[in-house]
């Protein structure tokens, strides 16, 4: 039982973890804030205004010994939400182990090789969806092999890697698309692990038995239950027959759960407690598909940062099924359904389908570089988003059932969520620089250093184990930003598709009067462009390291489908880059899509950037996680249009934009008819 915290400091974090343990919580899942997982020190350019805000920054072997301050790590089952940089923080978690039983006069290898915990080490559903990549398919896919083969011997008791389709989901995937892609990537995964020479043949049963999956889990609970019960079914037949694993508890699908986030809602939140619930049934009514570990998001994540209350009430959730229900007295309550078993082959023949073309691309790794399954997400999810829109997909709150009484939860917005303070960002770039200077001012610590990133370079253009090299820099004081450029000198870096231009639109359908709502913001579209003598032109922008791209994919697919010229770079720009674009590109707006929490630091400086760039005259709109508080702010520095969670209606807020270019460029509106 877990809930995913971190946030602000390796300090504060730690005694967050500490109460929430002593609440009764069986495990901790940690969670790190961009910049420490995308690679960057908190002063590298990039980091600003990430530091801390969807996470922990941990930035050397300090940091980590903070975070786990009396929490011994030996009787610890810790989670990590890491990616790109996973070896980095396992390095860490190591040294940080050694040093507690060091100081307990213990032995470190013992304490080391009784470590138990996951790191989630998925980079290709980072390609697609979540976006802390760092580095090209093939140098990541080699740190991941690199990790599973020093651990399955080193570390027996981790997870060297949780396959995760949780962010899949997320996304946009159905669940046939959920199953295919991840059991794809579990086969890249193994293939390259089998084909590297690391692991002897008889070992390898040892290799899949550490392999775990992190799973989402919607409120469709049926349907999900079933999907769970083909992944164990899918799962069972891959390893035995593709990698003839004897031993059936080697066979095993080990999962854990964090139920799903993209069906919260900002508007009535209160109706999240519920669907947190029956996704949560979804994965523990069927014992022989139950999940191993279920964290569960809070009520109020669609409105910001949950407080401690809130992660409370969700541990608390758990609890009572746990301890107060009797789901868990009995065998599998579905066996020999008729029903059960119909889904479950369904499910199993569309993924087992969707598999073979996978490989028929050449895999998962072929299928991420072509663009392919980005581009069938974003198509999954524009059609999700058309069935919202239309009614025909029900979200009570949202689109039905919207009158509502006041919500004495969110009475005063203020405290229904938790702000980090603003001087968290000031004070960690002054301790990694402090931390630097203090190691390079003695010379024997300074040369070590050095050395240390020498030998990882070196190891990483030779194409020996990496973990080594890497725990010799934890060792060696050497920070997360200076571990990350050393292997971006050797490996670069890498801008996955987009899969935007690839992706259908979904306006093609539209029929009836007027052509339907679509159809009139073309119109509209195209009167404004026939007034200016233009095309009208729009960026999306992603400024800053959150890569949650899917609502900025799903808007700039939108405008397209409504008439636009979409400029879309993807993830991970800064102002200054997203300022050139627009004024490169000649464009009427500027939306920016900020869901980490950082949009009172980037937004002000896209539109200083555009003013002092003789293009104050472009308006800026904003998307994404904005308490009204800030939105008031943002408004006030200029920002024309503030659009959150529950504003999800795409051909409104089109219709909206073209209004906003109307008023920006001296045009009369049009008529209600008219947008």
């Amino acid at each position: 039982m877990r809930t995913y915290a971190g946030h602000s400091s390796a300090s504060a974090s730690n005694a967050l973890y500490r109460r929430n343990l002593a609440k009764g919580q069986t495990g901790l899942s940690v969670a790190f804030d961009l910049p420490t997982q995308t690679g960057y020190d908190p002063d590298h350019v990039l980091a600003r205004g990430e530091v801390g805000k969807v996470g922990v920054p941990i930035s050397h072997i300090g940091d980590m010994e903070a975070l786990f301050d009396q929490i011994p790590l030996r009787e610890m089952n810790t989670s990590m939400t890491i990616n790109a940089t996973a070896m980095w923080l396992l390095a860490l978690y190591q040294v940080a182990a050694e040093d507690q039983a060091q100081a307990a006069g213990e032995s470190p290898a013992e304490w080391v090789h009784a470590l138990s915990g996951t790191t989630q080490n998925d980079i290709i559903k980072e390609y697609l969806s979540r976006g802390t990549y760092v580095f090209p398919p093939g140098p990541s896919l080699r740190l991941i092999t690199d990790m599973i083969a020093y651990t399955v011997r080193e570390i027996p008791k981790w997870n060297p890697i949780n396959i995760c389709s949780y962010h899949l989901q997320e996304a946009g995937a159905t669940p046939i698309q959920e199953i295919a892609y991840s059991m794809s990537t579990a086969v890249a995964v193994l293939d390259a692990v089998r084909d590297s020479g690391q692991v002897p043949e008889d070992e390898f049963s040892d290799v899949v038995a550490r392999i775990s999956f992190f799973v989402n889990a919607g409120v469709r609970f049926v349907e999900e239950m079933c999907k769970m019960r083909a992944f164990v079914e899918l799962w069972d037949r891959v390893t035995r027959d593709r990698y003839g694993v004897t031993d059936a508890k080697a066979r095993r699908f080990r999962y854990g759960v964090q139920v799903n986030s993209l069906g919260l809602t900002e508007a009535q939140p209160e109706n999240n407690v519920q669907r947190i619930i029956l996704e949560m049934l979804a994965v523990t009514l069927s014992k022989d598909a139950r999940a191993r570990a279920i964290q569960l998001p809070a009520w109020n994540e669609a409105l910001g940062l949950p407080r401690p209350w809130d992660q409370q009430w969700s541990l608390r959730m758990q609890q009572v099924l746990a301890f107060e229900s009797d789901l868990l007295e009995y065998d599998d309550l579905f066996t020999g359904s008729l029903v059960v078993e119909r889904k479950v082959a369904e499910l199993v023949e569309g993924a087992s389908a969707e598999m073979a073309r996978i490989e028929e691309m050449g895999g998962a790794v072929a299928a991420v570089e072509s663009g392919y399954m980005k581009s069938a997400l974003v198509a999954s999810h524009a059609e999700r988003r058309r069935r919202i829109e239309s009614g025909e997909e029900v979200i009570v709150g949202l689109n039905r059932f919207e009158t509502t009484e006041p919500n004495p939860l969110t009475a005063d917005l203020e405290t229904a969520i938790q702000s980090v303070d603003p001087t968290v960002e000031k004070s960690a770039v002054d301790a990694v620089r402090a931390w630097r200077e203090r190691r390079d001012a003695d010379p024997v610590r300074r040369e070590r250093a050095v050395a240390s990133l020498e030998h990882l370079r070196a190891d990483a253009a030779s194409g020996v184990n990496l973990m080594a090299a890497s725990l010799e820099c934890a060792r060696a004081g050497v920070t997360t930003g200076e571990w990350a450029g050393a292997l971006r000198a050797e490996f670069g870096e890498y801008r996955a598709p987009t899969g935007v231009s690839g992706s259908v639109g979904v306006g093609t359908a539209e029929t009836g009067a007027g052509g339907g709502p679509l159809a009139q913001v073309r119109a509209a579209v195209a009167r404004t462009s026939e007034e200016l003598g233009e095309k009208l032109r729009i960026l999306v922008g992603k400024p800053g390291l959150d890569g949650h791209s899917n609502g900025a994919e799903q808007v700039a697919v939108r405008a397209r489908d409504a008439g636009f010229e979409v400029i879309y770079q993807g993830i991970r720009l800064t102002p200054e880059q997203i300022v050139a674009a627009a004024v490169a590109e000649d464009v009427h707006v500027v939306g920016l899509s900020i869901l980490s929490g950082s949009h009172m630091e980037l937004v002000p400086e896209v539109i200083r950037g555009l003013r002092d760039a003789g293009a104050g005259e472009i308006p800026v709109i904003v998307g994404g996680i904005i308490p009204e508080s800030d939105a008031e702010q943002l408004r006030a520095a200029g920002v024309a249009m503030v659009f959150t969670p529950k504003d999800f209606g795409l051909n409104d807020i089109m219709g909206e934009i073209v209004g906003v270019i109307r008023a920006s460029r001296g045009l009369a509106p049009l008529e209600p008819a008219q947008t």
